[in-house]
């Protein structure tokens, strides 16, 4: 088949440089198969344009596009494409632009000359020659691909002047200093001496942004850029700034080389130099020098012979394992614990007891029977020679001293103290500590406490023992048994530690705010030290005498800027804070001295006198009004005295009738079982004592009774309240009320017998608080109200019973007088 050519004027022509094809300038001839056709098949290309003069691949992943470019190529032999530049980069090539407008208008022809076979789910690769620049006319199609109209850019041939001869030179100059700053550029050197005619200034434009890092945004504007000169002076921008960032990726690369240079040279001379005093014997190794400084602690304890075994024995260890094993930081760090434990190593008591009666005198107010209790201990230490085996639980309301108590035990002993709580806690590693074993593994808290104190014979509290927990993981109260018992904590197994340790040196200290919660096993190894709240007239001199002094000091106010008198002391503690201890009332302190503070600063004031008026200004509205004691006796209200963690408080009973068919009972405000139970004695007491009565035979039998012990929200339970609940019931029955200003406690049997209680100490003390003068208790507790201390008893009228008609008779004294009237 013979080739038809064309005529074209050298203007219009492919090749814009007719010397290389050796026709004359005014004729140039165009093999009819490489004319370029004005529709195009459109293919989008991503991030980068192509240049016209060159070879390049082209990957297509689209299913699409490939399935329209095999079609049109297999079947239709079309070999030209057109590739053009979208505007915006999707998120994935996959993605094809949805208009033409996603679409650069200035792009390139491409002749295909070799594509891939066609694999499903694989991308199609095509080996293109970029031929012209082209702009797009009018877009024909967009599905399934772009099909545009388009406009062929033919470059104009013309003599090259001095300006565009500069442009080129420096040009060339900056590939070839692009060539010295990064290899890379070398071979688009010797592609741009094979391929491109360096007199050439469009394309050598073209070509050399081809090399750049520049954007795809800045590549499409010389693209676009028809005018030669203009086209090339944009190249030289781009070819200088890419000279800069070569300059400066050089210079971060030279920094980073000196830095690993300097790194290494000096890790090479530290080694060289490790090695020389290790052969002139200056140095030794870091398994030796662990090995040493472990020898050096040991040299000064008293080990036992367990204890020397086991750390003889890991130290050979050591020295086989290599320092870059696991094995070896595992095994050192067993030895630091091991050895920095301070094993025979004790602090001298001091058994000076007027130097610790001082002290305790000195930290707390008040507190006789604790403070007595602790001197003989240290009395007993001075006959003995040593405190061991003392284990002390201090049982109080939040707010009375507990915790400062151990601290001023510790420094009258002239020990080191050390304080955790246990409250919550519910892993038993957390006593006995964890098996070496776990990843992380560390000694039980005390241990670690020894460690801290570096001495084997400190004062330990154990804070909250009350509050300590159980769960999966085990339960620490059954762990606490080896701790607390003395017979056994002499060969304490901590599981990390793994050596018997001695803590019968140890002075533990518990506290706790009730015993319920604590297990049998654990409060039978505990001498039991019960902290009673304080009175009125205590709180007062404990405010005057510690908590004022240490608050001003705490705020930066001196004891001149501030007045407080004992009227406004006593307002804010029958007011405020009427609670067992006193950090209700070291808090409302606290609030009156911020708020002085405020004033002294905004409004210059040099004294500020606090008065008994203003104390809602400073605390707000009153917490405890004197409305809650009944000023006159009520039929079926008495009051009775209740034991709780927080100390002693008084609590109303009250009773009332609801008209029923038939007799009934019930109660209300949240009782325990206990407390129901006491109900239902006292309801039945009471029914049987007056069983021929026929006024309150009818008033049981057509009625039904309803006991309520506000407050509502409050859980209660325990035995104390059956005399209230019986009396209130016989006043709600004879319609008879209770003499004035009495509160009382006590179990009741179904005979009617008076039982003991406990919590006489906190009874008494609520009951003074709610300025209670008259109190019954049960006659066996007679003995323990004796030993009270003297400002306690004072002003109080106490009746000690033995059966509920000894209550009777002193509650309603005017049931008696009808009764021997009749």
């Amino acid at each position: 088949m013979s080739q038809e050519s064309i005529e074209v004027q050298p203007g219009d022509a492919l090749y814009p440089n007719p010397e290389n094809t050796g026709i004359p300038p005014e004729q140039t001839v165009i093999i009819a198969k490489d004319v370029l056709p004005e529709i195009l098949p459109i293919i989008p290309l991503y991030n980068r344009p192509m240049f016209p003069k060159m070879l390049g691949p082209i990957i297509i992943e689209n299913e699409t596009l490939i399935q329209s470019i095999i079609e049109l190529h297999q079947k239709h032999g079309a070999n030209f494409l057109g590739l053009i530049l979208i505007k915006s980069s999707p998120e994935s090539v996959n993605t094809l632009p949805t208009s033409a407008t996603d679409l650069y208008s200035v792009g390139v022809a491409v002749k295909i000359l070799q594509i891939s076979p066609y694999q499903p789910n694989t991308p199609l690769q095509l080996l293109v020659q970029i031929l012209e620049r082209f702009e797009l006319v009018e877009m024909l199609a967009e599905k399934p691909m772009f099909r545009a109209k388009v406009s062929y850019w033919h470059e104009t041939v013309f003599e090259t002047n001095e300006e565009l001869k500069a442009y080129s030179v420096a040009i060339i100059d900056c590939i070839k200093e692009l060539v010295k700053l990064n290899p890379l550029f070398k071979e688009g050197l010797s592609l741009i001496l094979e391929r491109i005619n360096v007199h050439d200034p469009g394309s050598l434009a073209d070509f050399s942004v081809s090399m750049t890092t520049a954007t795809g945004e800045e590549l499409q504007q010389i693209l676009e850029t028809r005018s030669i000169r203009l086209r090339i002076e944009k190249a030289l921008v781009l070819l200088k700034r890419e000279v800069e960032i070569s300059n400066l990726k050089v210079q971060i690369s030279k920094r980073i080389e000196d830095r690993l240079s300097k790194q290494q040279r000096e890790f090479f001379l530290k080694q060289q130099l490790k090695e020389i005093k290790k052969e002139l014997g200056l140095s030794k190794d870091d398994t030796e020098t662990e090995v040493e400084k472990f020898k050096k602690r040991i040299s000064q304890l008293v080990l036992g012979d367990e204890a020397k075994e086991r750390i003889e024995e890991e130290i050979e260890k050591l020295r086989l394992l290599e320092t870059s094993s696991p094995e070896f930081n595992v095994t050192r760090a067993y030895l630091d614990w091991l050895t920095i434990l301070p094993w025979g190593v004790y602090t001298q008591d001091n058994y000076d007891i007027l130097h610790a009666e001082n002290i305790l005198d000195e930290d707390h107010y008040g507190l006789k029977d604790v403070k007595d209790r602790i001197l003989e201990l240290i009395s007993v230490g001075i006959i003995k020679g040593d405190l061991a085996g003392s284990i002390i639980l201090l049982v109080g309301p939040p707010g009375v001293g507990k915790t400062s108590i151990g601290q001023s035990i510790a420094r009258s002993l002239g020990r080191k103290f050390y304080r955790f709580s246990l409250g919550g806690m519910r892993d038993e590693a957390e006593i006995k500590g964890h098996r070496r074993t776990y990843i992380g593994a560390l000694p039980g808290k005390f241990i670690q406490a020894i460690k801290t104190c570096k001495t084997s014979n400190p004062v330990i509290m154990l804070d909250e023992i009350d509050k300590i927990g159980a769960s999966f993981q085990g339960d620490p109260a059954s762990a606490l048994l080896e701790v607390l018992d003395p017979e056994q904590n002499k060969s304490f197994l901590d599981h990390y530690i793994d050596v018997r340790f001695d803590l019968s040196k140890v002075l533990f200290i518990c506290t706790a705010n009730q015993t319920d919660s604590i297990p049998s096993p654990l409060l039978d190894r505990m001498e039991t030290i019960k902290i009673a709240g304080y009175i009125l007239e205590e709180k007062m001199e404990i405010a005057k005498q510690y908590l004022i002094p240490k608050q001003l000091n705490a705020h930066g106010i001196t004891d001149k800027q501030i007045i407080f008198s004992n009227p406004v002391l006593k307002e804010m503690i029958e007011g405020y804070a009427r609670e067992s201890g006193v950090r209700s009332l070291e808090n409302n302190i606290k609030k009156i001295l911020r708020k002085s503070a405020k004033q002294i600063v905004q409004e210059k004031k040099t004294t500020i006198t606090i008065r008994k008026n203003d104390l809602s200004e400073w605390l707000g509205r009153r917490v405890f009004s004197e409305e809650m004691i009944f000023k006159k006796p009520r039929v079926g209200v008495v009051m009775g005295l209740a034991y709780t963690s927080f100390g002693g408080t008084t609590l109303y009973v009250e009773a009332t009738l609801v008209p029923s068919q038939s007799p009934g009972f019930k109660q209300t405000g949240q009782l325990g079982k206990v407390m129901i139970e006491s109900s239902e004695i006292a309801y039945t007491y009471i029914r049987s004592l007056l069983r021929n009565h026929e006024q309150a035979t009818n008033g049981f039998n057509r009625n039904l009774i309803h006991l309520h012990v506000p407050a509502g929200a409050t859980p209660k339970d325990g035995p104390s309240a059956g005399v209230t609940m019986a009396c209130a019931i016989y006043s709600l029955i004879s319609e008879q009320p209770i003499i004035q200003n009495i509160a009382m406690t006590g179990e009741l049997s179904l005979t009617g017998m008076v039982m003991p209680i406990g919590g006489v100490k906190e009874k008494l003390i609520a009951a003074k608080r709610a300025k209670v003068s008259r109190v019954i208790l049960p006659l066996e507790n007679e003995e323990e109200y004796k030993k009270l201390d003297s400002h306690i008893q004072e002003g109080m009228e106490v009746f000690f019973v033995r059966t509920f008609e000894d209550i009777r008779n002193i509650c309603f004294p005017n049931q008696n007088k009808k009764n021997k009237s009749k």
